[in-house]
């Protein structure tokens, strides 16, 4: 959906409050099709931001899984790889 939101399951060290933040940020701003809301939305649009970060630290709580965790720096390497790859050096 949104290129800038990352996989925040299973790595080490496990995702920060600020990372889920700005995560439900993304998602916000995608759903509703503004970058920043008018005066008139900003209440909803923060409540809403606030509503999805809090339900994402829940879910990524109750998540399990037997895989070792991902270590941020190879994945982000994989990342710039694949970037370079589509875009060129």
């Amino acid at each position: 959906m949104c290129r800038n939101i990352h996989t925040l399951h299973n790595f080490a060290p496990p995702a920060t409050t600020d990372e889920v933040h700005a995560a439900a940020l993304q998602y916000v701003r995608k759903v509703s099709g503004m970058q920043k809301p008018s005066r008139a939305n900003e209440a909803a649009f923060e409540h809403a931001v606030h509503t999805i970060a809090h339900a994402t630290e829940h879910l990524l709580a109750a998540l399990v899984t037997s895989a070792p965790p991902r270590d941020r720096v190879v994945e982000a390497e994989r990342r710039r790889a694949r970037a370079a790859v589509r875009f060129g050096a």
